[in-house]
């Protein structure tokens, strides 16, 4: 039977996010047989900050008959800025009883209709800060790459979108045919690790208070073995002191800042230099490969060797970007 698909497209939409279901559903191959339709409030023209809009063949009366509806991410909107959301929108999104999809910054959408109170959900990392200040009853996760609640799904940011639709597809139809979609949308079909490995984690701003310079001091041994005594003793404080001024300073405990700081600078490592998962683990300090795999997969649910393929695979001397052809 076919499946419909209703993208709900608001005004400033997000370009990308709203070309991914009206791609990546369609190339599922049977069994599946996806139908993707496009609504838009009162069936007008909506625009994006792209320089152009689009005129959608429906209204609101599409969410009706849909069995999938997905909202895209906005980039702007009552939605973003005040957590609300306008009435027939929302009364629409509330009398479906299709399962919801959300991308990227789509979440605010359903969030502002009241449909993610008490459960989980993911949107895009920048952004979820302000989510959970205009929605503290979800449970939001920005770690990860999406969230499946069951009728409810909703992803992170931008290509997040992609894997969400392609973990639809798997639910729908399974493995094989959502790897061929996969395969016909040049993607992976599971990418490991979650959002986390894409955030940037720049240790917060610190003023110039009393442990400034002995964090300073750290910085230029991060390769070295260092204790809460060391650090104290640098800073001429007792232990219990020191502790209380760099949380008082940083918002941290002495040893989560030490191991982020590690964790920032094996990041780096990895990213810019060809040096062995090893070398890298003793330069950051953590010794070696087993404690920074650990550490690294704690912060950023990857290992060191898949986050460097993420963010340095290079072709070998001689070979074009594309390694293989997939087909």
């Amino acid at each position: 039977m076919t499946h419909r698909i209703a993208v709900l497209v608001l005004d400033d939409f997000a370009p990308l996010d709203f070309g991914i279901p009206g791609h990546v559903f369609p190339v599922a191959e049977p069994p599946a047989d996806y139908e993707v339709l496009t609504c838009s409030p009162a069936g007008g023209p909506v625009r994006c900050r792209a320089g152009y809009g689009v005129q959608p063949d429906h209204g609101l009366s599409l969410l009706e008959t849909a069995d999938t509806i997905v909202v895209p991410g906005i980039l702007g909107g009552a939605p973003l800025k005040d957590g609300s959301l306008q009435e027939d929108v929302r009364e629409a999104l509330r009398a479906t009883s299709a399962r919801l999809v959300s991308i990227c910054t789509g979440a605010f959408v359903l969030a502002a209709a009241g449909l993610l109170d008490g459960r989980p959900a993911a949107t895009h990392w920048r952004h979820a800060e302000r989510f959970s200040r205009l929605f503290p009853s979800v449970r939001l996760d920005p770690d990860v790459l999406f969230v499946d609640d069951g009728d409810v799904l909703t992803s992170a940011g931008v290509a997040a979108g992609i894997d969400l639709c392609l973990h639809v597809i798997r639910r729908d139809h399974g493995s094989e045919v959502a790897n061929r979609a996969a395969r016909r949308c040049v993607a992976a079909p599971h990418r490991e690790g979650g959002q986390a490995q894409f955030i940037e984690r720049p240790v917060p701003e610190q003023g110039g208070g009393g442990t400034a310079p002995t964090r300073a001091w750290a910085l230029t041994r991060l390769a070295e073995p260092t204790t809460l005594a060391d650090l104290a003793a640098h800073a001429a404080m007792s232990p219990r002191t020191f502790t209380r001024r760099f949380r008082e300073e940083t918002g941290l405990s002495p040893a989560k800042w030490l191991n982020l700081q590690r964790v920032e600078h094996a990041r780096r490592l990895l990213e810019a230099t060809d040096l062995p998962v090893d070398e890298v683990a003793r330069r950051s300090g953590f010794g070696h490969a087993v404690s920074l795999r650990q550490h690294l997969h704690a912060t950023l649910g990857v290992a060191p060797l898949a986050y460097r393929k993420t963010f340095r695979d290079r072709p070998a001397e001689g070979q074009t970007s594309s390694a293989s052809t997939m087909r």
